[in-house]
């Protein structure tokens, strides 16, 4: 155990020695993982939706009796879509080439139906066939369900209207001309000053009972247009970019390109220094050789992995958001990025033996640990056999277990499933890393 932490301290002295070095291995992975974000919140922005517009919608429409600013009432129900006007050809053609994800096209009936409602308005829609078409249909029929609400706010008024002027009289206007309507109120006085009979005796409990009916008409009618109300209650939380997935990635990203390139380097550097000889002839075995340069990552990835999660947890708490850092949790977290550096580590000390040079092992680091992050962020649903492959390296192990670590309600049984992953295949690894040491003497 002590040449192990013999070569582990001059390990650390040299990384010392070399604060430019140092400076890199720790902003390099940090610049990529920030990247990271960028790209996956770009993939997150509104997609761009061609509108074809060929029925002329104007700029202000009058339904129901009420006026609607068109322009106005599109922005404001497309908040999950970037709605771009286009003619029919150009939409086909941005479609074809991928530049829009969609096509809506409002046929020349449209203002007709939707005026006369003898039948329902459609909107036509043209979809690609790429990743995004599911979640695209969702959200355009998010966007018809924006409108929809809005023209039928406006045709319950009226409705409701007609309704009032059944009870209680009105004059209105139908196809410009003005209609005298009695009402139940009206017709209950006239019918009062009739000479008693049966038949208007029948006709008064008739409006009385119609009264009675259509007391209840406004509360029905909204009811029955919105069977089930969805209501928003605001609150607090963390934003998209302090998440528990972001941050779980964050440490994983770092945490995967320091150690690769770190143990890989390392380990190769004994080679380039010509004290691999000396080493392997007594005063260190191959076996505790690999081991160090394992302790070692192990080692940065717990400083580096321990300062990522206090810069996170002191964000969090200062901007008092809710479901902030799990400070109880820390130390759970901390074993677990150790855990993961040292798995890290031996396939960084695997590929540091194979490339014999610490140069050629650095670029050969930086060329894998390129794949095999992107593929642990590949999700299941999208391409399984990209998480498949992913399950072969420790990354996507590690991200998960950072997360159940941090977030899960019981983390036990997700970090113990993680870490069982990590210490096979840092164990595999390290032994495979064992067998391509002896290459350094070559």
């Amino acid at each position: 155990m002590r040449p192990v932490l013999l070569l582990v301290r001059k390990d650390l002295r040299i990384l010392r020695r070399s604060p430019v070095l140092l400076g890199t291995l720790v902003a390099y992975p940090l610049v990529i993982a920030l990247l990271v974000g960028l790209v996956a919140g770009y993939a997150s922005a509104k997609p761009r939706v061609a509108l074809v517009d060929e029925a002329g919608l104007p700029h202000t429409i009058t339904l129901a009796g009420e006026t609607f600013n068109v322009d106005k009432t599109i922005r404001n129900v497309s908040e999950s879509v970037k709605l771009v006007g286009l003619s029919r050809d150009e939409a086909e053609r941005e479609l074809r080439n991928g530049e829009v994800v969609a096509v809506i096209t409002v046929p020349q009936d449209f203002l007709s139906n939707l005026r006369g409602m003898l039948h329902s308005p459609q909107l036509q829609v043209q979809t690609g066939t790429g990743t995004l078409a599911s979640r695209v249909k969702q959200q355009i029929q998010a966007l018809v369900y924006s409108l929809n609400r809005q023209l039928q706010g406006a045709f319950i008024r009226t409705n409701l209207g007609y309704v009032h002027a059944l009870k209680h009289g009105a004059t209105i206007s139908f196809l410009g001309r003005k209609i005298e309507i009695l009402g139940l109120d009206k017709s209950e006085e006239l019918l009062a000053q009739l000479p008693p009979s049966s038949q208007r005796d029948r006709v008064i409990a008739f409006v009385h009972d119609a009264r009675l009916a259509l007391a209840q008409t406004d509360a029905a009618m909204r009811a029955t247009a919105n069977p089930i109300q969805l209501v928003e209650v605001s609150k607090r939380g963390r934003t998209w970019a302090l998440s528990a997935q972001v941050q779980s990635y964050a440490l994983a990203v770092t945490i995967a390109f320091l150690t690769l390139l770190l143990a890989a380097s390392a380990l190769a550097a004994e080679r380039d220094e010509n004290v691999i000889g000396r080493l392997a002839r007594g005063l260190v075995g191959f076996g505790q050789l690999v081991w160090a340069k394992v302790a070692l990552a192990a080692a940065v990835a717990l400083g580096l992995g321990a300062g990522i999660a206090l810069v996170f947890g002191i964000i969090i708490q200062a901007a008092g958001i809710e479901g902030g850092e799990p400070w109880e949790r820390l130390p759970l977290l901390l074993a677990g990025v150790a855990l993961a550096g040292a798995s890290l580590g031996a396939l960084g000390a695997l590929i540091g033996g194979l490339a014999r040079e610490a140069r050629t092992a650095s670029l050969v680091a930086v060329l894998i640990v390129l794949p095999i992050v992107f593929l642990g962020l590949v999700p299941k649903e999208v391409v399984p056999a990209a998480a498949w492959i992913s399950e072969a390296f420790p990354f996507s192990h590690a991200a998960r277990l950072f997360q159940s670590a941090l977030f899960d309600s019981s983390p036990w049984s997700g970090t113990g499933r993680e870490a069982l992953w990590l210490l096979g295949l840092g164990g595999g690894f390290g032994l495979l890393a064992r067998v391509a040491a002896r290459r350094l003497l070559a």
